[in-house]
């Protein structure tokens, strides 16, 4: 005799869904709280620390009379900010002119005849100049390096093509008897997680580093979030906002509820 197999019963869509109870909801509450004032309070945190910061180098250099915590009874926050934005904006308008570009120059003569200063001066500059350079690509593509062993991957951002004597000391690699060929090395910047601003820099062949199709901020929110938080893919997110709103599918609950009422009635 066969036995008698009992076939499970499928949910009842309309059957009452299973109660929350009060510590439930007020876990749901508190986790929902801290996703949204965790990061708001942080972001306002580190602005205000700047902005006080800033305030703290710019005000001492400013005389008592022309700031306005000096008439009024309380200080106001940011007017050093913004005292530090109008001078960085005129130094840049003056310096574009012919006068101001002369006075830069002389400056920069008497910082190049300064012995140690003037290897520091010149550093700095060549770092800003390369990190904030409109046609500038150093620091703003992402790519993927095999480290620290052989089948690991990670994050690295693209920095700028080594020198010619540093390629000249690199190995060549199959260089062809017309002197082509070879491998054109590239420095790259390894960030450590959590911590962007730490980790290590090296040189490798371009043809052994992978460029990703993702933006630097994205790839500084994988390292710090550890993985945890993955690139967006705003042509998929538009896509599926455009599959939810197509006809026939918004209303597709309605039409299974207006299905099962009848044969509700009927039963």
């Amino acid at each position: 005799m066969a036995p008698t197999i009992t076939p499970i019963p499928e949910p009842d869509p309309v059957s009452p869904k299973k109660r929350v109870s009060a510590r439930g909801r007020l876990r749901t509450y508190f986790l929902t709280g801290i996703i949204v004032a965790g990061p708001l309070a942080i972001t306002i945190y580190i602005t205000w620390w700047i902005i006080a910061l800033i305030d703290g180098w710019v005000k001492p250099l400013v005389p008592a009379s022309y700031l306005p915590d000096h008439y009024l009874p309380f200080s106001i926050p940011g007017l050093g900010l913004v005292i530090a934005f109008v001078a960085v904006t005129l130094l840049g308008f003056l310096t574009a002119n012919l006068v101001g570009r002369s006075v830069v120059e002389f400056g920069e003569v008497l910082l190049a005849r300064t012995p140690v200063i003037s290897g520091l001066y010149r550093g700095l500059r060549q770092i800003f100049e390369t990190l904030f350079s409109a046609n500038g690509t150093s620091f703003r593509t992402v790519g993927l390096v095999e480290f620290p062993v052989k089948g690991t991957w990670s994050v690295v951002f693209l920095s700028a093509p080594a020198g010619v004597e540093v390629q000249a000391a690199l190995p060549k690699g199959d260089v062809t008897a017309e002197g082509t060929g070879g491998h054109d090395y590239v420095g790259v910047f390894l960030p450590c997680a959590p911590n962007p601003t730490t980790g290590f820099f090296f040189y490798l062949p371009r043809s052994e580093v992978i460029e990703l199709a993702i933006s630097v901020d994205d790839a500084a929110k994988l390292v710090m979030s550890a993985g945890v938080i993955q690139p967006e893919d705003p042509q998929g997110r538009l896509q599926a906002m455009a599959a939810s709103l197509r006809p026939g599918q918004v209303d597709a609950p309605d039409n299974e509820k207006a299905r099962r009422e009848p044969a509700r009635q009927e039963a």
